[in-house]
Formats: structure tokens, sequence, C-alpha cells
């Protein structure tokens, strides 16, 4: 069988997706994986911008622990279950979604493509999925399709900032806020101070791919630059007291946080490592999840990122008690191969990866998904 009947089949069996109508054409079509499409974003970015975004801090320890975890879980699947159907949608917070799949905070979107943030919210509409970004989405709003967004924040220094933010992002239609909580400082990123990134980038232009950039503001002079040094829980406090809307905090990793957490509030949980690109050497997110879903005892949502690449890594973070999980550069890669269609593509794949091994694994919705489901090796 050839990989164009393969994915003939594929699509076959994940009929009714709203991301099948957008992934038509040759190109967008040759990925036959995520990984694929970060090889084809890698040719067609900056060498700057790419290795920003698939860039870790120092050692890159952590980046690669994110992806080392899912090779030591492995799944335990049932047989004889009737998976004729197979249900992926989900409820979070009020959010009704066809996969448990939602797009993550990702800074240097504009380092892919100008007005990234609004294509990537685009996509996120077409995918019917949700989209957790600090900018550009209101831009998007509309009647006929509203954008379904959390806003996020690595947070504001007194309560009067907070509490402004927070009614601001709630007038515009955010569902819910998302406080990054593990970006104290800006930190040791060695493929940033290797390339001479400039920060100035962010928001200023994309370097063209072979394009030799002069940088104005070096990353080498720019560590320890602090961005939320002096958060505390209190921040909770003012963004609950100001808005109706849930506040989720995310960069957890240790139990004890997840329970004051709960403590204080908090409407749901992340567990982030950042990505690997804040402390080198930390836990990956796989395999703290365990511990913090037992911490908040089902109290709250426990949702996760890091190294997500394939649907059987989503089955294992769900089986490991995720209510669902975020991905950050798996649709940049989709975007930086081929622009809006590559990070619907990139979320159709994900997406029927993940349908197709839950009806392998003998669970037809979500529910069936225990830690039965998975064993550490």
């Amino acid at each position: 069988m050839n990989r164009r009947e393969a994915f003939r089949r594929l699509m076959a069996f994940t009929a009714g997706s709203p991301l099948l109508a957008q992934s038509a054409g040759d190109d967008v079509n040759g990925p036959a994986n995520v990984h694929e499409f970060a090889a084809v974003a890698r040719r067609k970015m900056n060498k700057l911008a790419y290795d920003f975004i698939a860039g870790g801090v120092e050692d890159e320890l952590t980046l690669q622990a994110n992806r080392a975890a899912y090779k030591r879980v492995v799944l335990l699947p049932r047989v004889m279950v009737n998976v004729e159907k197979v249900d992926t949608s989900t409820e979070i917070l009020g959010m009704k979604l066809d996969a448990p799949i939602l797009i993550a905070p990702t800074g240097g979107k504009n380092l892919v493509m100008p007005n990234a943030e609004s294509v990537m919210a685009r996509a996120a509409m077409k995918s019917n999925t949700l989209i957790c970004t600090a900018t550009g989405v209101e831009k998007l709003l509309d009647e006929s399709q509203p954008v379904k967004w959390w806003s996020n924040t690595i947070g504001l220094p007194d309560k009067s900032s907070a509490a402004s933010y927070a009614r601001r992002v709630e007038d515009l239609g955010a569902k819910a806020i998302v406080v990054t909580v593990d970006n104290q400082y800006l930190s040791n990123r060695d493929r940033n101070n290797r390339n001479q990134f400039d920060y100035g980038y962010m928001s200023s232009g994309v370097p063209k791919p072979g394009e030799v950039v002069k940088p104005r503001n070096p990353a080498t002079a720019a560590m320890w630059q602090p961005h939320t040094p002096s958060m505390t829980w209190d921040s909770v406090d003012w963004l609950r007291g100001a808005c109706s809307i849930p506040v989720l905090l995310k960069g957890i990793l240790n139990p004890e946080d997840a329970r004051l957490a709960v403590d204080r509030g908090a409407s749901g949980i992340v567990v982030s490592n950042h990505g690997g690109r804040q402390l080198d050497g930390v836990i990956a997110t796989l395999d703290a999840l365990p511990d913090v879903v037992d911490a908040v005892g089902g109290k709250v949502p426990v949702l996760m990122d890091g190294g997500i690449r394939r649907g059987s890594d989503i089955v294992k973070a769900l089986a490991l008690g995720a209510k669902a999980i975020l991905v950050g550069r798996a649709p940049l890669w989709g975007l930086g191969a081929f622009g809006q269609a590559g990070a619907e593509r990139v979320l159709w794949m994900l997406a029927a990866e993940l349908k197709l091994d839950m009806a392998l694994a003998g669970v037809p919705n979500l529910a069936a998904i225990t830690r039965k489901l998975a064993r550490r090796i």
C-alpha cells in the first residue's frame, strides 16, 4: 500500500473532521508526520528563526527528556471491543472540542510569517479547536464562527494591572486566562546566543531564508532580563477577583504547587516545563503528570504540554491523567512549511492519529482511557 492510499483510508476512518476540506494540495499532503513537517519548515525558514522555535535552554536536557519520556511508557490495549465508532470529543471548562488537542501559547510566531498569530487563530477556527494566545485574536472575532481562545499572560506586576488585563480580555471574548508561571527571567538559550538572536525580530519582521541578519540586541546581552520575578500566588487572587472567567496556571511540575494552585482557586493546571526552554534539567512533563494529577485529586482539570508529536503520545498523556494536551512546536512546523494549510494539516494529522490509535487500543471514547491502559517500563 502506497502512502497516498494509506492516507485515503485514514481519511475515510476519520470522515467528518473539519480539517479534511482544508488539507487539499499535493505539497501540504506530502509530509507523513509531524517530524517531516519540521524538516520542511527547517528548509524553508531562516536558521535564526528555526533555532529560536526548535531550541531549548543550555544543554537541552529537558528538551530531549520531554520526547524520551514517551518511550518509557507503553500501552496495554484491550481487544474484542466494538470500535466501529470512536469519539474523540471532549469538553474543557465549558468549551466543546472535537479532540483534546489545544494550541499552546508560543512566542516567536512572527518569525515564521507575518501576522502569524492571526493566521494560527484562523487555523484553530477551521480545526474547531482552541488557541491559547496573548495577542491578535480579537481581530478575528466573528459572530458566524467565533474564535475559541484563552488569553495567555506571563503575569502582571501589581493588582491594578492584573485587574485591568483580566477585565479587558474577558470583554474581548476570552473564555479563560492562562498564567505562565515559569518565566521569571529570560533563560540562557545557547542556540540564540550562538546566532546572536535579536529579540527585536519578535515584532519587527521575519528574516528571510538565508538572510544574514545583524543583531541590534544580542541574546547574550539579554540574559537575566526580568519578566515576572516578583509574581506570587496573590496574582491568582487578583485575576480571579476582577473577572468571571476561569484562571489556569501553566508551568506546574511540583505536586505541592499543584495543591497550592487548587487552594488558591485556580480552575485548571497545565503541567509544563516551557517546552524545555526555561530551567534545564527539570523533570519531563509526562513524568511529572501522574503526581500532579494525584495531588489535584480531580478537583480541577489537569492539562499537559511538551514533546507531543504523535497520536499515541496523546493517548499516553490521557492515560496518565491529562484532560487534554497542548501542542506548540507541531503546528508551528506546519505553519513554517505551508502556512495556514500546514498548521491545519498538522492538527488534523494528530487528531486522526489519536482516533486511530484509540481504536487500536480498544477505547471507543476518552472516558475509556484510564491508567490501566499505560505502563511505565
